[in-house]
């Protein structure tokens, strides 16, 4: 899928259904891929650590899940894009994989939600060829626990791998997988506790307000409001930057020129 630089990620474009297509088409190929869900804390997370910005940027896909980042794209280059959020996608990948029998594998969340997510996948998508869960302990993996998970997750044939670690923890993790795990990754973070209605959504007006993130902001302040409330505020100023330094580009003489020369052609 074409991509479009933003800031400091690189996001695909296309239609939502389109996202979901290609997904599916990579699961079928077995390829070695990750998908990055980039959101507001993705983008800043990015900006500040180049290393990180490069792991989003080698993604096979990068979905744009949140609305701030569509209208950084509208603002910035007149583009019109879905947003592709990763709550959206996980239920419609899993009807996709349904439909396919596309075998997926479940890797990071509690051991209670991945109990439910069992229960829930069975329960609604009962054809899918479920292949295992596993939840990582809150601390680096061993040598030895790495190349046990990755021999686990191969000989289970997945082709498709939730990953719930968190940002930036799951880009970083389906990263270092590359090459290893022989399955599309794709980092859900919350949408999986949201599925099995550990956690609520935001209404649907709230959604499509772009304000989802308050919603959230306001089930769990305490580990939220430092993302949220700050990184929200350096976007805000980082895309005002870029549509000055972007208007000032337009406006130089050489760029007025090239304008008035395509005026007078007309």
């Amino acid at each position: 899928m074409h991509k479009q630089h933003l800031i400091s990620i690189q996001l695909s474009l296309g239609s939502y259904s389109q996202f979901c297509q290609e997904i599916a088409r990579l699961c079928k190929c077995s390829r070695s891929e990750y998908v990055c869900v980039a959101n507001v804390h993705m983008l800043v997370e990015a900006q500040k650590d180049k290393e990180f910005a490069d792991i989003v940027n080698n993604a096979v896909i990068t979905t744009p899940d949140g609305l701030p980042l569509t209208w950084g794209l509208r603002l910035l280059y007149g583009i019109k894009q879905d947003r592709v959020a990763g709550m959206d996608l996980l239920p419609d990948l899993l009807s996709s994989a349904s439909q396919n029998q596309i075998s997926i594998f479940f890797y990071g969340g509690t051991d209670d939600v991945l109990t439910k997510t069992e229960l829930y996948v069975k329960q609604y998508y009962p054809d899918i060829p479920l292949t295992g869960f596993y939840s990582p302990p809150f601390r680096a993996l061993t040598t030895e626990e790495t190349d046990e998970i990755v021999e686990k997750i191969n000989g289970s044939r997945a082709r498709l791998v939730f990953v719930s670690l968190g940002c930036p923890k799951q880009e970083k993790w389906m990263s270092s997988m590359k090459g290893r795990i022989n399955a599309v990754m794709i980092g859900i973070g919350a949408a999986l506790p949201v599925l099995v209605g550990e956690q609520g959504r935001a209404p649907k007006w709230m959604q499509k307000k772009g304000m989802e993130w308050l919603y959230r902001l306001i089930q769990e302040p305490g580990r939220l409001w430092k993302r949220y409330l700050v990184t929200n505020t350096i976007y805000i100023c980082i895309l005002v930057r870029e549509i000055i330094s972007t208007a000032k580009n337009y406006m130089k003489p050489s760029n007025k020129n090239q304008l008035n020369g395509h005026r007078n052609h007309w």
